[in-house]
């Protein structure tokens, strides 16, 4: 049987679409069940009228990765697991729910797989689990390392990764795949994508650093051919391209046809803000969009090789014009 973590997400429900084109019946967990109709209104977007027939071969289950239980009745001898389930948050007030859900939850399903004899794993790191979000070029041999600056969510991944490792170190066939920031078909209230809503609806100004996108789809692509190729005990950065936010925002103002952000915001600026959102959050519970964490990865510029996938997979990425005519096409409402 084939499971998938996190299926209603916007990678997990990008992989279901890629999964269903070669298998009959597939596992997806979700939390909320109303995204569900979300995942549904997505095979209509990329299949049409056979949408119904692709979505018909998905089987929902509420799944808890915290849930011991929940994971045995769930996971059984031989499935293959798509681990896509996380929490993202980059506020610090957040840290002991990260390590929870991230470490705790991911620790849980590498047991469960181990307990049960699953017969290999695909586990959803991201780049914050990568070079420890030290400017520069950075790849797969960069060390992480904690430092000032460092997140809660990218101490999570990292956590949770090493689990992983330790999956793999007794015995476990596993794959890690980290992606950096995904974009693809879905809701712009959401994640990653909010920045489509954000500039709709007018943005004089934009971030002075840089970072990396990448293609939903490419992302479950690879996924799926790692497994299929049983490329096991590696980590791919999966990287479509690196670009300031300078060039985000312009491109994506033009494929929306809307003003285009001229002036960037002052570094600092934009470091007051994070601290005023932190103090807030800490003093009150209640979260602000800009934290210190945010701030921090507006201003920096790290980019990612993508080199050691390419090169593996004999891999091409759809450019990045491409994934952004997608996203604005697939928006789901």
């Amino acid at each position: 049987m084939i499971i998938v973590t996190g299926g209603t997400g916007l990678l997990g429900s990008h992989l279901l679409c890629e999964l269903v084109k070669k298998h009959s019946k597939i596992i997806a967990g979700y939390q909320t069940e109303s995204k569900i109709q979300d995942v549904q209104k997505l095979f209509q977007y990329y299949f049409k009228k056979e949408g119904e027939q692709y979505f018909s071969k998905v089987e929902w289950r509420k799944i808890d990765i915290l849930d011991l239980l929940d994971l045995e009745d769930l996971i059984q001898e031989g499935d293959e697991v798509y681990h896509c389930a996380a929490l993202v948050s980059f506020h610090r007030a957040d840290f002991y729910k990260l390590m929870k859900i991230n470490r705790e939850g991911t620790a849980n399903l590498v047991n469960t797989c181990l307990d049960k004899n699953a017969s290999k794993l695909c586990y959803v790191s991201s780049t914050a689990a990568i070079g420890g979000g030290k400017e520069g070029s950075v790849d797969e041999t960069n060390k992480w390392k904690k430092s000032k600056f460092t997140s809660a969510y990218s101490i999570s991944k990292f956590s949770a990764e090493k689990e992983v490792w330790r999956g793999i170190s007794e015995g476990l066939n596993a794959v890690i795949v980290n992606p950096c920031v995904i974009l693809g078909a879905g809701r712009w209230e959401e994640g990653s994508l909010a920045i489509f809503k954000h500039l709709q609806n007018g943005a004089m100004f934009y971030p002075p650093g840089a970072n990396a996108t990448v293609d939903a789809r490419d992302v479950a692509e690879i996924m799926v051919t790692l497994m299929e190729r049983e490329m096991y005990n590696e980590r791919y950065l999966c990287i479509g391209s690196n670009q300031s936010f300078k060039e985000l925002f312009q491109t994506i103002s033009t494929k929306l046809k809307v003003k285009i952000p001229r002036r960037q915001v002052p570094i600092f600026l934009l470091k007051t803000i994070g601290f005023i959102g932190s103090v807030f959050t800490y003093l009150t519970g209640k979260k602000l969009p800009m934290s210190k964490d945010t701030a921090h990865s507006a201003i920096g510029r790290t980019s990612y090789e993508n080199k050691k996938l390419v090169e593996a997979l004999d891999f091409e990425f759809r450019n990045f014009e491409t994934t952004i005519k997608n996203a604005i096409d697939g928006r789901i409402q």
